[in-house]
């Protein structure tokens, strides 16, 4: 079995399988496992794939324990905040929080002695057969395999191989998204275990506390120009698209900066999502951002590539003929994507709002939820659909 993707599908995928005694070959396009990136939750559906995968140890000991979220204004100004017990209930129980760069660490642990993966690598050509299929890789190898899984996320070469070209598939939601571990220390104002977001009209910036120091930093806004954004590079687009804002922005640009140059340690790129109406073709599989990118606004991403890789591999096992595991994966998985991808768009849709009564609007579900008595609402509706 071949595995285009060393992200968290593909080591999910990998681990999974040769759980049930394949022998995955994982190719990565990276020269090295990427670090850092936003945080990321996981939710009951992704804690329970993990524990499955025998991961959980590992990522509740990475868990970050989110205390507050703390909204400011575009100087800084602090407008109000949501407490503790109300995180809890707006993120659910069970979940786990954490850096996307250590939940990617765990599965690397996991699966790494037990698996061949090749570092700067990545599928050139596919050839597809009754039987399998013929993928000539980069590194000038010819690999034939019973199944090819493409978890090679939202720019996927398998899936531009198989079943076509990029622009088929991908529908942009309007913003730009940049991610990234901050390498240095907690900015000045962002407390211990503390989300800090600012908003200004057609931007927004949010600062996450992971705990000992550590920060990440989320960034989304409206370009006029998203082709010269992202041309320019993440630190330059950013300075100009945030220039007349205050708060922490001139500390945390500096930082980012540095985080810049630190290979695979940020994220910059238009805000998408991955519609397909077919998720496999002979024996060829697409699996998490490649197949179904909901979009960092849906927060689900993580925990759906953990569940797709954990239901693909039952699917696997339970069925002889892999075609038909596949369509029956696919049949299971899929009323699980659909909410999530609305539920990206919608948060798409009301992310950087133009206009200061556009954000006030926006906030004021978040404003309610502080309530003690909406609290206790919450709390009760995630109980009934966990």
């Amino acid at each position: 079995m071949l595995v285009s993707g060393a992200g968290i599908a593909g080591l999910a995928a990998a681990l999974r399988l040769r759980q049930i005694g394949w022998e995955p070959l994982v190719v990565e396009r990276a020269p090295s496992r990427r670090r850092g990136g936003y945080l990321i939750n996981i939710p009951a559906a992704g804690h329970q794939a993990a524990q499955r995968l025998g991961l959980l140890p590992a990522l509740q000991q990475r868990h970050v324990d989110l205390r507050e979220f703390v909204y400011v204004a575009a100087g800084g100004r602090r407008k109000f905040a949501v407490p503790e017990a109300t995180v809890g209930a707006m993120l659910g129980q069970p979940h786990l929080t954490l850096l996307r760069g250590d939940l990617e660490a765990a599965l690397y642990q996991a699966v790494h002695d037990q698996v061949e993966i090749r570092f700067g690598t990545q599928v050139q050509t596919v050839t597809g057969h009754a039987t399998g299929v013929q993928a000539v890789l980069s590194d000038a190898t010819t690999v034939d395999a019973d199944l090819l899984i493409g978890a090679d996320g939202l720019h996927s070469t398998v899936r531009a191989q198989v079943f076509g070209p990029q622009q088929q598939f991908q529908v942009e939601l309007g913003n730009l998204l940049f991610a990234a571990f901050l390498p240095r220390h907690l900015p000045d104002g962002v407390g211990e275990h503390t989300v800090v977001r600012m908003s200004a009209p057609g931007r927004t910036a949010a600062v996450a506390s992971l705990g000992a120091g550590r920060a990440a930093a989320l960034f989304a806004y409206r370009s006029t120009d998203p082709a010269r954004d992202l041309a320019r590079g993440p630190h330059p687009a950013l300075t100009h698209a945030y220039r007349d804002t205050g708060w922490l922005l001139p500390e945390l640009l500096d930082q980012l900066g540095q985080a810049e140059r630190q290979a695979g340690s940020v994220y910059f790129d238009r805000a998408s999502q991955v519609h397909a109406d077919h998720w496999s073709r002979g024996r060829v599989v697409l699996l998490g951002d490649a197949a179904w990118c909901p979009s960092l606004f849906a927060g689900a991403g993580a925990s759906l590539a953990l569940a797709g890789a954990d239901l693909l591999g039952a699917a696997l096992d339970g069925h002889r003929d892999i075609p038909a595991a596949l369509a029956a994966w696919e049949g299971e998985l899929r009323p699980q994507v659909r909410p999530r991808q609305q539920a990206g768009r919608r948060n798409a849709a009301r992310q950087a709002p133009a206009t200061h009564l556009g954000a006030w609007l926006r906030d004021l579900p978040l404003r309610a939820a502080a309530l003690p008595l909406v609290t206790r609402i919450i709390q009760r509706q995630f109980r009934l659909h966990r």
